[in-house]
């Protein structure tokens, strides 16, 4: 496919523009006794598309996926894409994380049905399966929902499964609804520079709680998906970066970096961090994580309560509206 072909393919996939900037990958409250609380789903969902967020992704790692049943997961996908009605402009990406072709497949065509406007695929990484088998899965799933755009994700620390351009290259050429790669390889700045030399190029956002943003900007990252416990600073980062200052904004990214880079240690680490953030604002009543869980010590409490107090400036207190949920 020329690239004058897939741009055009492209401007059809409308939600596919929306995918730009601040992504946040969406948290899960539980309550203290470890049952999902619907209704402080509801008031982040609220609260983060109120912060001027055009896309937000359900569930990720962030939204400890691995650890919710099937039917938890259809309430809550349904709930955001609800609350999401109120925010006609924001775009919702429902993750497809499933190991077998077919359940990915069935996933992604639901959560479109269901009205979700993006997909986040997942390829599969358990048993060291061989990089044509993933290519068929990734195929098979983009195939399912051709008009709606997929963004592909690339985290090989958290799954050990590997990707490369060429490969990416050949898929995006026969779909062009895989719109975006969300790389959390360490570092990511290599490999956004690469698929940004592919013909057609590919666009990819940056994860891995944006540790590497400001170099994944500079090599063209058009997005950022964090976790959601404060999206306020990955916007004000972005926004200082978007409006041409840059020293300024890798002033305030240095600032964030000595939590994340630490956070980022650990997945569940940084979910318990983000979690007792996410509390200790009144976004939500309990932090808890479901067993097996990362236990914040002393010293990690600690660092917390600095973090609040260092950003104070950008991360007020969350305030009940009329609904019970946060302004």
């Amino acid at each position: 496919m020329s690239t004058s072909m897939r741009t055009a393919t492209l401007s059809g996939l409308g939600a596919a523009g929306a995918i730009r900037g601040v992504s946040p990958v969406l948290e899960v409250p539980f309550t203290a006794d470890g049952e999902i609380d619907l209704p402080g789903f509801r008031r982040v969902v609220r609260h983060v598309l109120r912060c001027g967020v055009s896309s937000v992704m359900f569930p990720g790692f962030a939204g400890e996926f691995y650890k919710l049943a099937e039917h938890e997961r259809t309430t809550l996908t349904e709930a955001l894409i609800e609350e999401a009605k109120a925010f006609p402009d924001a775009v919702v990406i429902a993750a497809v994380q499933d190991h077998a072709t077919k359940l990915a497949v069935e996933r992604a065509r639901w959560s479109v049905a269901a009205g979700a406007k993006a997909i986040n695929l997942l390829p599969p990484y358990l048993l060291n399966r061989p990089a044509a088998a993933i290519d068929v899965h990734i195929r098979a799933v983009l195939a399912a929902v051709a008009d709606t755009p997929v963004v592909l994700q690339y985290a090989p620390n958290e799954t050990g499964a590997s990707l490369d351009a060429g490969r990416l290259a050949a898929i995006g050429r026969d779909h062009p609804n895989l719109v975006l790669v969300k790389v959390e390889s360490s570092p990511p700045g290599p490999f956004i520079s690469e698929l940004a030399r592919l013909d057609p190029p590919m666009l990819a956002v940056e994860g891995y709680a944006g540790v590497q943003l400001p170099d994944a900007i500079r090599r063209g990252a058009v997005g950022t998906q964090p976790g959601c416990s404060f999206t306020e600073i990955y916007q004000e980062i972005w926004r200082l970066y978007e409006t041409g200052q840059h020293a300024a904004g890798d002033r305030l990214h240095a600032r964030l970096l000595p939590y994340t880079s630490y956070w980022m240690l650990d997945t569940e680490l940084i979910i318990a961090a983000e979690k007792l953030i996410s509390k200790r604002r009144g976004l939500i009543e309990s932090d808890h994580c479901r067993a097996p869980r990362r236990e914040l010590d002393e010293q990690e409490l600690a660092a917390v309560d600095r973090f609040l107090v260092e950003f104070a400036d950008l991360l007020p207190d969350v305030t009940p509206d009329v609904d019970g949920g946060p302004q």
